[in-house]
């Protein structure tokens, strides 16, 4: 048998060739062919060739395997490989070229984006179209059209003129006359003598045009270098004043290669600085525990409520400026601080009419946890969300700004960037720092743009720069180098794993799966496994909270490390923050004592607290701060009339009566030891306290009020989930079931059937028999075994065609083993359109 009659004519040919662990491959590549699981490899192949599904594929290419497509799209059709090698590596020949091609090549037939065997190379059709010269889209490998297409239209009279100019026979037809000039043109030999004999000047023309683009523009009356290019057809028109360089003379100028510069291997990453390993650790550590404290510090500054929604979702310009003046950081890190948080379920919108943000319940369940299983949840959050801080200012694409916490933050590609970006980092020599640019240029290599366009515009170039930003800020890397917890996140061996022998090149160090730009992201299962690795690989690196704290007769308190969560709690209540670094100084004012006093504290609580926590004895001056803010909390009391004021001490009344300050709470007496007011209870407060007093609020039997810090929580809310980039990569048990499926709907639509009287069926044309037909069919196939072609429509309307086996037909029911599910099943007569028998042979 010929190889022309086993070769395959069409792409769903080449898919009924390939085994299941090919098919497999294809689909695990592409999960958009399998959304839905299609009915056989016809209609996966269709499926395989729509634009959509092309230009997805063919993004995903690597440098080089994306030159290659771009060379078959310029060769012939179909080509053969020595053709393609020819463009991929020059008439000189490339041994880096030739020995990375063929496994490009077979990276376009596993995606089904290229088909046939080497003798007939063919690119999908849609890929070739995506790709092919053409005037309102320049190939990128910078080549016009062949002769024939540019000269489609030109008349017959010129072309035989320009066929005689170039020393040609004439033709009797125009197609004749281009396919001789278009020998002339491929001829190495005869184009060189041709080109021998152009003046200095037409020359220089065409090497302006050779790398592309290959349009020129000329006038009614070409000067006398373009007329002699023109007059043999070595440039040639397309359009009035504009002329094109034909392909197969720039192949010719450009010694057969397509592109000017074939890339069949990635750049490296290599590295800018080595620091030793330790203290690249200890750097990413210390940056972690200020992480976890930054995290606490916003959460803290929105415990009684953070600022107001905006009406299209979001944190207000104003609301992001005054966070970020909190947190003492610049606008960009404070909308990433509330981005992670907000990604990680600690915040959310709480609901309410007068809607604002505030903790959830979950960052009380989070704060219960040790230190590094807190940052390991917030790593493991930035890893996998698709909400992309950096782009927090922009533009949308109606032109409205882009707000913290709000709409259309969400980019899919960011997992998968700072995935690749951190796994790079993985591979390079223990202690070594990457340089950004090489980390980009690797990124650009793997993903390269449509077009080869590389700029600070594109999104993937954007994510990896701020993957570099905020894994240093979340303590992921230390100094540039990616620490030994966040090795772990990646689920990579420990670094100390390899120090055996010395890595080939970045990437050596990596697992097979890595070791690509389409490393699979982990399953939920491996990644708790892998966030519970990095917690225990970071938790030696923290410093023990302590249980102490150093009081100072200057109303302050130092804590000289982080502090146990009981502790440090009572002490936010008790004190405010004067400042940070490496240890906390805490200042003790009436203020910051009254609202421990509100919070159901006594003083002798208060005493009890800071002796029992402090390595030095309570000063003089905060013993007596404490009493007298105690000896003066609570004589006024405040509760709901709209409001009133109740005191035991009428004095004490008529000194507030008396105070100017008071005028706006419109103060009334009452009684002797009450007042009445015409505002709310929370304003009367905050008045009373404003003008030095110390108030209680009190309910409506008389009891205290007490406030706590953490009493302003939202209701239960789900993390926003992360957008996907498309549908998830199919898991093994999926991949088999929908090949199984694919290849018993294929056999079903391919079994040669038996010649019926009637006219034959179109493809995919279910067979029509009556109910009287199919039934007697039926019943005489229960008794010689046959299996039948049918067609069947179920409940929900679906039409499929099926290659079944009767074994019983009884009360309107037919019970047969169908091969396109591989299992017995029963189907209702009514809902069969038609049946077939098999040709001899195919059951």
């Amino acid at each position: 048998m010929s190889t022309e009659a086993t070769a395959p004519r069409s792409l769903a040919e080449a898919l009924r060739s390939r085994d299941d662990t090919s098919l497999a491959a294809l689909l695990r590549s592409r999960p958009d062919l399998i959304t839905p699981v299609p009915t056989d490899l016809t209609q996966l192949a269709t499926r395989a060739g729509t634009r959509a599904s092309v230009v997805r594929a063919l993004e995903r290419l690597d440098r080089f395997a994306l030159q290659t497509a771009e060379a078959l799209a310029v060769a012939g059709d179909p080509a053969t490989y020595g053709e393609l090698l020819g463009l991929m590596a020059g008439d000189d020949g490339d041994p880096p070229v030739a020995a990375a091609l063929p496994q490009a090549l077979g990276r376009l037939r596993e995606q089904a984006l290229a088909w046939g065997g080497d003798d007939r190379l063919r690119l999908v059709r849609t890929a070739r179209e995506l790709l092919a010269p053409s005037p309102q889209h320049p190939s990128p490998t910078g080549l016009g059209p062949t002769v024939r297409e540019a000269t489609a239209g030109m008349s017959p009279g010129r072309i035989q003129e320009i066929v005689t100019t170039a020393g040609l026979p004439t033709t009797h037809d125009p197609v004749s006359a281009a396919d001789a000039l278009t020998g002339l043109f491929r001829d190495r030999a005869r184009l060189a003598a041709l080109l021998a004999e152009a003046p200095r000047e037409s020359v220089e023309v065409l090497e302006r045009l050779v790398w592309g683009p290959p349009y020129g523009q000329v006038t009614a009356d070409p000067a006398p270098r373009l007329r002699w290019l023109l007059d043999r057809g070595l440039l040639l028109p397309t359009a009035p004043g504009t002329v094109v360089l034909p392909r197969e003379v720039a192949l010719h100028l450009r010694a057969g290669r397509a592109h000017r510069a074939a890339e069949p291997a990635a750049p490296p990453v290599t590295a800018t600085a080595t620091h030793p390993p330790k203290v690249a650790d200890a750097t990413a550590a210390g940056q972690a525990y200020t992480t976890l404290a930054t995290v606490e510090d916003l959460l803290a500054d929105w415990d009684e409520g953070g600022p107001a929604v905006l009406r299209a979702g979001g944190l207000s310009v104003r609301d992001l400026k005054r966070t970020a003046v909190a947190l003492d950081v610049s606008e960009p890190v404070a909308a990433f601080w509330v981005e992670l948080a907000y990604a990680a379920g600690l915040i959310a919108s709480d609901g309410e009419a007068d809607e604002r943000y505030a903790a959830t319940p979950a960052y009380d369940e989070w704060l219960e946890r040790p230190a590094a299983e807190r940052w390991a949840h917030l790593a493991v959050t930035w890893l996998t969300a698709t909400r992309t801080p950096g782009v927090v200012g922009g533009r949308d694409a109606k032109d409205r700004t882009l707000s913290a916490l709000g709409p259309g933050l969400d980019r899919s590609a960011a997992p998968e960037v700072r995935h690749r970006v951190l796994t790079l980092l993985a591979g390079l020599p223990e202690g070594a720092a990457a340089g950004p640019e090489t980390v980009l240029a690797r990124l650009h290599w793997e993903r390269p743009l449509r077009g080869g366009r590389r700029d600070e515009d594109d999104l993937r170039t954007r994510l990896a720069r701020w993957t570099l930003t905020e894994a240093e800020l979340l303590g992921v890397t230390g100094r540039g180098v990616l620490s030994s917890h966040g090795r772990a996140l990646l689920a990579l061996p420990a670094a100390a794993d390899h120090r055996a022998g010395k890595p080939e090149g970045p990437g050596d160090r990596l697992p097979a799966h890595h070791r690509t730009g389409s490393a699979e992201p982990l399953s939920p299962a491996e990644q708790a496994v892998a966030s519970a690795a990095a917690a225990r690989l970071l938790a030696p690196l923290l410093p023990d909270p302590l249980d102490h704290v150093l009081l100072q007769a200057d109303l302050t308190a130092v804590a000289p490390g982080p502090l146990q969560r009981p502790l440090a709690a009572t002490l936010g209540v008790l004190a405010d923050v004067e400042s940070k670094g490496g240890a906390t100084v805490y200042r003790f004012t009436p203020a910051s004592v009254r609202r421990a006093l509100d919070a159901g504290r006594s003083a002798s609580d208060l005493h009890a607290f800071l002796a029992a926590h402090s390595r030095t004895p309570v000063p003089q001056p905060l013993a007596y701060l404490i009493d007298d803010v105690a000896r003066r909390h609570g004589h006024l009391r405040v509760g709901a009339a709209s409001a009133y004021v109740r005191c035991d001490d009428d004095a004490l009344l008529n000194e507030i009566l008396a105070d100017r300050r008071a005028v706006v709470l419109r103060l009334r007496r009452l009684a002797p030891t009450v007042l009445a007011a015409q505002t709310d209870p929370a304003t009367l407060l905050e008045g009373l306290r404003a003008m030095g007093f110390a108030p209680a609020a009190e309910s409506a039997e008389g009891d205290v009020l007490i406030t706590r810090a953490d009493a302003r929580r939202t209701p239960p809310r789900t993390a926003p989930e992360p957008v996907p980039d498309g549908p998830p990569t199919p898991d093994a048990t999926l991949l088999a079931a929908a090949i199984r499926a694919i290849r018993a709907g294929d056999l079903a639509s391919t079994a040669p059937r038996k010649q019926a009287d009637s006219a034959p069926l179109a493809a995919g044309e279910l067979p029509r028999t009556s109910a009287a037909e199919t039934l007697a069919t039926m019943q005489a196939a229960v008794l010689t075994g046959q299996a039948l072609w049918i067609g069947y429509v179920n409940a929900e309307g679906a039409a499929s065609q099926r290659v079944i086996a009767p074994v019983r037909v009884e009360g309107g029911f037919v019970t047969a083993y169908d091969h396109t599910a591989d299992e017995v099943r029963t189907y209702p007569l009514h809902r069969v359109t038609g049946v077939a028998e098999l040709a001899d042979g195919q059951d």
